[in-house]
């Protein structure tokens, strides 16, 4: 089949597309870029607006004056935990009830759905949600980062999807002649068959728990136990990291400049978990997002 002639109209509409979007990938990348680059240049440069391409005045003292606070490593520590944790529970919960709720034999079905949709919209609150995390005693322990937020309904509503458009009933009809429970159908067919969703799940999931600061703020009073976003904040907030800049800077306003420079590499910091996790999951992730919103 010839391909259709493509006029001048379509050629100059094209081009507006790539232009459009061109400036749009700016727009969105440069932000970054540029805190990447101002977290490794000289703080008189990126103050003076000199840094706009590449860094000037290399320097890593702001990354040496984060590194050699132990709070920082304790924060990524306990974030890591906090985030591995609360995501293998997220996964253990979500994974089993959406796939309960993809089966169209499930008793009830239509009336759980609707409770659970409930919870999206409505909830007890800040301070009843506090009194309860404080009776049943998981005030100040790594419980109540990740057990209140154990199901995520909209993410769970998004396997569900998968699983009612992926998993045929053919195979669940042939593993029940071949003896297979509905647990074990689901554990050795559905899991293995759902790599994606389950891939995009775990990312989505490990991201909200990584970048989670309000509940550790509420429910978290001990400093050794603090995740890393909250030691961050701490940093961003306090005056120590400027004070301690005194000792080599010769003049409190370059103490400040460099104040300044270390808001970029908490940033940067902050962010280097997520960026070398993407990578193992890219392959799953347009694939698992697609087939969960686009059939639903």
């Amino acid at each position: 089949m010839n391909k259709l002639a493509r006029t001048s109209q379509d050629k100059w509409f094209d081009l507006f597309n790539y232009a459009a979007l061109s400036v749009l990938i700016v727009i969105v990348i440069y932000p970054l870029y540029f805190v990447l680059i101002a977290s490794f240049s000289d703080p008189n440069f990126t103050n003076a607006g000199k840094v706009l391409l590449f860094p000037k005045g290399i320097t890593l003292k702001s990354y040496e004056l984060i590194f050699a606070d132990m709070k920082i490593w304790i924060g990524y520590r306990n974030s890591l935990v906090y985030t591995i944790v609360g995501t293998l529970i997220n996964l253990a919960v979500a994974l089993p009830a959406a796939y309960a709720f993809s089966r169209r034999d499930l008793k009830g079905g239509k009336v759980l759905i609707w409770i659970f949709l409930f919870t999206m919209y409505f909830n007890g609150g800040m301070i009843p949600t506090y009194l309860l995390i404080k009776n049943l005693g998981m005030l100040d322990t790594i419980w109540s980062l990740v057990l209140p937020n154990a199901v995520i309904v909209y993410y769970m509503l998004i396997a569900r999807t998968f699983f009612a458009t992926t998993i045929p009933d053919e195979l669940l009809d042939s593993s029940r002649i071949d003896g297979a429970s509905d647990f074990r159908f689901f554990l050795s067919v559905v899991l293995p068959l759902s790599k994606a969703i389950v891939a995009v799940l775990a990312l989505y999931h490990a991201i909200i728990h990584w970048n989670s600061y309000f509940n550790a703020m509420l429910y978290i009073s001990s400093a050794s136990k603090q995740p890393l976003q909250i030691v961050l904040r701490s940093i961003l907030m306090a005056t120590d990291y400027t004070n301690e800049a005194m000792v080599d800077s010769k003049s409190l306003e370059e103490a400040v400049l460099l104040k300044e420079t270390v808001k970029y590499s908490v940033i940067i910091v902050a962010s280097i978990p997520v960026l070398l996790m993407y990578p193992f999951v890219q392959k799953y992730f347009i694939k698992g997002v697609m087939i969960g919103a686009v059939k639903g």
